[in-house]
């Protein structure tokens, strides 16, 4: 089992890994900013304190589906939050996160999620 500060080094590198992003660390009130084409798509705070943006369209469907929780702050931007506390949390939480990068990249056709967050904050995963 990885430690919180491994999983956070292997989320980061993951989303590195995407086309055309750039962080900021420290940026504001995050500790690690991602953007693409110049737009911040998410955040993360602390070890593994996912903030992800998402279209409006996408952000109703996950919130709707139990894939992640309604942002506390800025729900309205199309934010969601996703934890990642463990090894199962980290593909659904990239699913998130290229599904924001997808839209703030300009690319169509992104792969759907095959995961939930159950009330507990489990992640489920369907087939």
């Amino acid at each position: 089992m990885k430690s919180r500060i491994e999983l956070h080094q292997e989320l980061r590198q993951r989303i590195l890994n995407l086309s055309g992003v750039t962080e900021r660390q420290n940026a504001g009130i995050h500790e690690d900013a991602f953007f693409v084409r110049g737009k911040m798509f998410m955040h993360i705070h602390g070890h593994g304190h996912c903030d992800i943006r998402l279209s409006k369209g996408d952000q109703e469907r996950v919130l709707a589906e139990g894939k992640a929780r309604a942002h506390r702050w800025a729900p309205e931007a199309g934010y969601v939050t996703f934890i990642v506390n463990n090894d199962e949390d980290l593909e659904p939480a990239i699913d998130l996160i290229r599904m924001s990068h997808a839209h703030f990249a300009g690319k169509q056709g992104v792969p759907r999620m095959e995961h939930a967050i159950d009330p507990t904050g489990t992640v489920v995963t369907r087939s």
